[in-house]
C-alpha cells in the first residue's frame, strides 16, 4: 500500500530513520529492475547467464533447481528487449521472461540486511515493542 499511496516513506531500522524518498527513489537507491528468465535445460543456464552478463550492471543469481537466472539491468524495457534478442539469436527456449523492479521490502533488505521483524527479540513483550520498518507520511488523496 505504502508504494502506492504515499507520497513520502521513511525506512526506520531498530527505531532510527535510514532512509527518506518517494517509493520511486528508495528503489533507485538500492538498484533498478532485474531481468529475470527461465530456460528449459541446464545447459541453457550456463548460455543464459553468459548472455546476461553482458547486459547485467551486478551480479547475476542463478537458481538451478528452476532453471532461472536473475540479472539486475539498468535500461528496464530496452535491456529485457536486447536479452531476449540474445537468446533467441542463439536458441535459447525461454520458458518463462519478466521485468521486475524491487519492492520496498526488497529496499528494507537491502538497505539493513535483514527483512523486517523482530530480529533480536528474544520475548513476546519485546517483539510488542518492535517498530513498523516502514513509516509512511503524506497520502496520495481521494
Amino acid at each position: 500500500e505504502a508504494d502506492l499511496l504515499a507520497d513520502d516513506i521513511v525506512v526506520i531500522d531498530h527505531g532510527r530513520a535510514i532512509a527518506h524518498g518517494t517509493a520511486d527513489q528508495l528503489k533507485a537507491q538500492v538498484g533498478g529492475e532485474r531481468i529475470e528468465v527461465v530456460v528449459s535445460t541446464d545447459a541453457e543456464v550456463v548460455d543464459t547467464r553468459r548472455l546476461l552478463e553482458t547486459l547485467a550492471v551486478g551480479e547475476l543469481h542463478i537458481d538451478a533447481h528452476t532453471r532461472g537466472v536473475s540479472a539486475p539491468v539498468s535500461g528496464g524495457a530496452k535491456d529485457l528487449m536486447a536479452a531476449l534478442r540474445l537468446l533467441d539469436g542463439e536458441g535459447i527456449e525461454v520458458l518463462d521472461v519478466g521485468l521486475r523492479r524491487p519492492t520496498l521490502d526488497d529496499v528494507f533488505l537491502s538497505l539493513t540486511g535483514h527483512t523486517a521483524g523482530n530480529e533480536g527479540a528474544t520475548t513476546d513483550q519485546e517483539d510488542d515493542a518492535v517498530p513498523d520498518p516502514v513509516t509512511v507520511a503524506g497520502g496520495g488523496g481521494a
